[in-house]
């Protein structure tokens, strides 16, 4: 009895261990919002650190582990690129969240 006890006991401890590893990769629209912050996270600056984390948070992860700038081409099942006229309209964040 007490070993079944045990191995439902690790059983329960190596999910538990596995969903809180979780990673997720979002991808966000990169809009100047006239404050740089979109700038600090295409470019992977030290200042969209904590965008990225609040971002992440807001959607009940724990940290953001990398961001970046990435291409519209990057994205699977993307729609082909749209004749744009202002500077940047193309332009996407790929925010890696863990739990």
């Amino acid at each position: 009895m007490r070993s079944l006890a045990a191995l439902l006991a690790c059983a329960l401890l190596c999910s538990a261990t596995a969903a809180s590893a979780e990673t997720r990769v979002f991808i966000v629209a990169n809009h100047a919002d006239g404050y740089g912050v979109d700038q600090c996270l295409a470019t992977g600056e030290k200042c969209g650190a904590h965008a990225a984390r609040a971002y992440c948070q807001s959607l009940d992860y724990a940290q953001a582990s990398s961001y970046r700038r990435i291409e519209p081409d990057e994205i699977v099942g993307s729609a082909p690129k749209a004749n744009c006229r202002r500077s940047g309209c193309d332009e996407y964040v790929a925010i890696t969240c863990q739990r």
